[in-house]
This record gives structure tokens, sequence and C-alpha cells, in this order.
């Protein structure tokens, strides 16, 4: 087995947390109600955002547009606090399990998710 394998076989089936970011140094984040299982947004993680969240117990994710750490909810007060982080299968992406103090998205929706798309294609409430 080659040491790649073996890293592999380690981040797929083994109890060490090794995150496997892309290029830009990031990981996929999905944060969900813990207790309705609504998918509330989506957003990126860098290796600080990861070491603030546990730290802290408040979603920290890495603002790709502002090119910074921000908690959620920095300045609406609308924090997300983590009651669980699950990992993906090949450590790509991560599930933050939150309690949401209000709502997730910045139009004031409850969920990010506040739109489906048509068969036309074209974007409707839900």
């Amino acid at each position: 087995m080659s040491a790649s394998d073996s890293e592999t076989q380690q981040r797929e089936q083994g109890a060490v947390f090794m995150p496997k970011f892309d290029s830009a140094g990031l990981v996929t984040a999905v944060a969900v109600d813990h207790q309705t299982g609504a998918l509330l947004m989506l957003a990126h993680m860098d290796a600080e955002a990861i070491a603030r969240t546990r730290e802290t117990g408040f979603a920290h994710f890495h603002s790709r547009s502002r090119g910074r750490l921000w908690m959620k909810g920095e300045s609406s007060g609308h924090v997300l606090k983590v009651i669980e982080i699950r990992v993906d299968c090949d450590q790509d992406a991560l599930e933050l399990r939150v309690e949401p103090a209000g709502p997730a998205c910045h139009t004031m929706a409850p969920t990010c998710f506040f739109r489906r798309m048509t068969p036309e294609g074209t974007l409707e409430r839900i």
C-alpha cells in the first residue's frame, strides 16, 4: 500500500480529523437546523474557521468575497450555535448541526434555500 493509499484509507475510515482542503484552502460547509433538519445555508471554512468554530461553539466561515474570517451573525446577532459537526466520507465537506438564533439568510429568510427552480427554469419562492 502506497503512502497516498494509506492516507486515503486513514481519511476515509479512520478516527483522525484530516480535512481535505481544496486548492484555495477551503472545505464546503452546510449548516442544518439541529431540530428540524432544514438546510439553512452553504458556506466555506478554512483551517482558521474550523478552529474558531470548535473553540467558541459558534459557526465561523471564510468569506470568499471579503477574503477574511467571519462569524455568522457577527453584525445581525443571528448566530449559529454549533451542536455537532459531521464530516463526510472523504473529509472535504462538513455538516454543521446548529441552533439558529434567527434567520440564517442575509435576506432575512429562515434559510438561504427559499426558492426552487420550476421546470421552465424560473425561480419561485417556497
